[in-house]
């Protein structure tokens, strides 16, 4: 299964998909904290990639910071193979050609934008990390490609990982 399809899906569908496991949450929150299982571990069957929601003391809205955070994880976490010479998806086009300008906050935690990156990053892996060399194959320029990867603190922070990992000079 493509990693778009857990992406894209709803979060009731990738919920399903996952081993959901409930305890009980440290931290403020007082009594009503320590005697509920508030905090949420999501673990996707598929990717083995795990997300955790704990920052209220409702167990429900902990329960959507997880899968915000699991669809994120699975975006920066998981790569797929790229063929360098085929065209970008239309996904991902539409990402480029937008720039960072429409991507607000709310923009951030959809399944298309991480669609997208998670696409951005497979063919910046492809490409051996150079931020040159995947401008040039979107048709941008490496000003306008490092903006988009760093206007993300988590794709920023993934795609300074990966570069430091092959020796390589972060992003700033």
């Amino acid at each position: 299964m493509p990693r778009a399809d857990y992406l894209l899906t709803s979060d009731d569908q990738l919920i399903a998909q996952c081993e959901v496991d409930r305890y009980r949450a440290s931290g403020p929150g007082g009594q009503h904290r320590n005697k509920t299982d508030s905090g949420v571990r999501l673990r996707h069957k598929l990717t083995g990639v795990m997300a955790i929601g704990e920052d209220s003391r409702s167990q429900s809205e902990n329960k959507h910071h997880a899968v915000r955070r699991l669809r994120s994880a699975i975006a920066l976490e998981v790569r797929e193979p790229v063929t360098l010479d085929a065209p970008p998806s239309a996904r991902l086009a539409a990402l480029v050609a937008g720039g960072t300008a429409p991507l607000g906050a709310k923009t951030k935690v959809t399944g298309t934008y991480w669609a997208a990156m998670a696409e951005l990053l497979d063919l910046l892996v492809a490409g051996g990390l150079e931020i040159a060399a995947t401008a040039q194959r979107l048709g941008i320029t490496t000003g306008a490609m490092s903006k988009l990867l760093l206007h993300d603190d988590q794709v920023a922070r993934c795609v300074n990982d990966l570069r430091r990992a092959k020796g390589m000079r972060a992003l700033r």
